[in-house]
């Protein structure tokens, strides 16, 4: 197999989970900086013209995060960042849903219309009036999450999951663009102070 990497916080969620679970992939890097994921070679593999991409054995491409991270957990079950009884891993398809829709989606597209418009204007429909009010959002719902995370290690609770790598994948990158994180969140800082201290953060 081999991973279809870039820059940007969507492949390093990948990254981080193979890592969580010892995961080694060859890789191949897509500058997205000069476009070339909206090149027609890259669309060919991977019609979205997003990364990452997982291209298999067979020749078959997977992209998004979920479904990517998702195929990882199949094929190598331990350590279970999804879950090993049906419970835990609705639960965990709840929260990654949650976080996507509610604090990451808003996030990103918050960064697209505003500080990522050069990059992003010619490469989708980009609504720079909405930019300010989508970051606003993004942080609505993490004080919401602050509350929920109050005598919990991770989101799920005691355990790793994919939910925490996706929040922490996006949080930590928009940190370092114009989206830090509030210093009254405490749970949530000392949550993202725990994510930065493991091993996987690096990768």
């Amino acid at each position: 197999m081999k991973l279809y990497n870039s820059i940007g916080p969507n492949p390093r969620v990948v990254r981080i989970f193979m890592a969580e679970k010892g995961i080694e992939l060859s890789m191949e890097d897509v500058d997205i900086r000069a476009g070339v994921n909206r090149e027609a070679d890259y669309v060919k593999v991977n019609p979205s013209g997003t990364s990452p991409a997982l291209e298999l054995d067979d020749g078959n491409i997977l992209s998004e995060i979920t479904a990517i991270c998702e195929y990882l957990e199949e094929l190598h079950p331990e350590p279970a960042l999804i879950g090993t009884t049906a419970e835990e891993r609705a639960e965990t398809r709840m929260w990654v849903r949650r976080v996507d829709l509610n604090i990451c989606e808003p996030m990103g597209n918050g960064f697209r219309f505003s500080t990522g418009l050069q990059m992003f204007e010619n490469r989708m429909r980009c609504l720079p009036e909405a930019a300010d009010g989508l970051k606003q959002c993004a942080q609505d719902k993490l004080q919401w999450l602050d509350g929920l995370m109050e005598g919990k290690t991770y989101i799920a609770g005691d355990r790793l999951t994919l939910a925490d790598i996706l929040l922490f994948g996006f949080v930590d990158f928009f940190a370092g663009v114009d989206q830090p994180l509030d210093p009254e969140l405490k749970n949530i800082n000392a949550w993202h102070g725990r994510m930065k201290s493991r091993p996987s953060a690096e990768a």
